[in-house]
């Protein structure tokens, strides 16, 4: 049975970097990737790189009728998995205070938390240090049991250097694939 991972990425210049993850994630051994793509993540990478299923906000309002499924849902119950890379300050806020507006956000609301949930911020420097950062992680991984990749120093894209950078795709790759189910020969 594959093992299926959900790829949620948000409006952080590190969305640059999804077309590579989610091929390198696709690599490990029985596996499955969808992603997930705020509107702003889709700014940062060309859709057409992706050789997996892409979800947005336009694919939720699908629904028409009591009895269809629901999109957010049906995706928190096909995956073993969710991982949010990159997670932008935004989004971060969003979750660690219960916002759920968009595609990405209404899933991780509704996620099984008995299953890993994964984030990787990614954000300015600047944005990072500021101290609602550390309060909204603290509430992901001590109230909400989600699990943080954290960032790297190194010189962003705007040319600060500094902590915030994602972390690198082989570390993802890496530490989800040890919280991944084990494959079953």
């Amino acid at each position: 049975m594959p093992r299926r991972i959900l790829l949620a990425c948000t409006g952080s210049v590190a969305a640059l970097k999804v077309p590579e993850l989610a091929a390198e994630l696709y690599k490990l051994p029985e596996v499955e990737v969808r992603v997930v793509a705020t509107e702003n993540a889709k700014h940062f990478f060309d859709t057409a790189q992706l050789s997996v299923d892409l979800y947005s906000d336009q694919d939720e309002w699908k629904w028409s009728k009591r009895g269809d499924p629901v999109l957010h849902i049906e995706l928190g119950k096909w995956a073993d998995l969710m991982l949010i890379a990159p997670l932008d300050a935004n989004t971060l806020a969003k979750l660690a205070n219960g916002i759920c507006d968009n595609l990405l956000t209404c899933i991780a609301r509704a996620w099984d938390l008995t299953r890993p949930l994964i984030v990787c911020p990614a954000m300015n420097t600047r944005m990072w240090t500021h101290p609602f950062t550390a309060r909204h992680l603290s509430v992901l991984r001590e109230e909400l049991g989600f699990h943080e990749v954290p960032p790297i120093f190194k010189t962003l894209v705007c040319g600060d250097s500094g902590i915030g950078a994602m972390a690198t795709v082989n570390d993802i790759v890496r530490i989800v694939d040890s919280y991944l189910p084990a494959v079953v020969i």
